[in-house]
């Protein structure tokens, strides 16, 4: 099944306690795309500035991603930010950000992305992103993503687009902020009462969780020895997602849980190097022996306990 990506594209400014690094490809749309084409086939939405140069978009193409719908203003900008970590990962300190281009971004969908099957609302405004689910009336599943930002500043906003979407993924601090709930079980089904499909709440290097009508999944994080950057890593994570989602031809109880754990293995590899250096460098056999090893790691007889006794 096809799948559009509407996002932004985007230059980093990056530092953490292993290196820096002064400008990278960046953006929600970008770390998608990367890992949603290893799936399947990626349309992607979003704009950028004169300043987008050859080296960047072939990355792009590298990885057979339709950038038809991505707007080039050639006098302006791209969206840039400026982030550093400290040895706490899960917390990103903003240094700059200057939205250029993006903050005139108004996304008007062709037809062959409103046929999309699939669709992914990366972060940006919530009031763009209900518009650009009304513009693919039939799409099969759609997720979103939104902010601590947005939803501090226009809840009802946020609600009024999750009520039109299939699944959600935030973190775990947004998704108590949205229930003003502090128990994250609690949280997840008051989310889910929006008329979800879908929840998953990502919580770093402890997982992500999967929170359907009627179920529950946990799927741990990869133990990794080098985290380099954790940048973009919720949206990889999402893009495997969506991705492996998009290759099958039903979405099922059995197919969001696996779609988790290639999510997960997406992850950990886009937070093994800057940006999308280790994503756009990944090939198939790595990503196999990796889910692989995920699938060791969870793996256990279900043979029930029974207590011995003595004569």
């Amino acid at each position: 099944m096809s799948l559009t990506v509407v996002g932004s594209v985007a230059f980093d400014a990056l530092e953490t306690p292993f290196g820096k690094r002064d400008k990278v490809l960046g953006g929600a749309a970008t770390h998608f795309g990367l890992s949603a084409s290893f799936f399947t086939d990626v349309n992607a939405v979003g704009i950028v500035g004169g300043d987008f140069g050859s080296d960047e978009w072939e990355v792009f193409k590298r990885h057979n991603i339709n950038t038809d719908e991505v707007e080039i203003v050639p006098d302006g900008k791209t969206f840039f930010w400026s982030g550093r970590y400290d040895y706490d990962m899960n917390t990103a300190h903003t240094l700059d950000t200057q939205l250029n281009v993006f903050e005139t971004f108004n996304p008007t969908l062709s037809d062959n992305s409103k046929n999309s099957k699939l669709l992914f609302l990366a972060n940006i405004l919530p009031s763009l992103q209900k518009g650009v689910r009304e513009q693919c009336p039939d799409a099969k599943f759609v997720a979103m993503d939104t902010m601590n930002f947005w939803i501090s500043s226009m809840k009802e906003s946020v609600i009024d687009t999750i009520k039109v979407v299939d699944c959600v993924i935030i973190n775990d601090a947004e998704a108590r902020m949205l229930a003003d709930e502090p128990n994250i079980h609690k949280a997840a089904r008051k989310i889910m009462d929006y008329g979800l499909r879908a929840l998953v709440i990502k919580r770093g290097e402890y997982g992500a969780t999967l929170f359907t009508k009627d179920a529950y999944f946990f799927c741990p994080a990869y133990p990794l020895e080098s985290v380099f950057d954790p940048t973009g890593a919720g949206d990889t994570f999402a893009g495997g997602f969506m991705g492996y989602l998009a290759a099958q031809n039903e979405i099922t109880e059995e197919n969001l849980r696996r779609a988790m754990i290639y999510g997960s293995v997406m992850a950990s590899f886009n937070v093994e190097k800057f940006g999308t250096e280790r994503v756009d460098a990944l090939g198939y056999p790595e990503i196999n022996e990796r889910f692989a090893a995920f699938k060791r790691m969870t793996h256990f007889d279900d043979i029930p306990f029974e207590r011995a006794t003595t004569a």
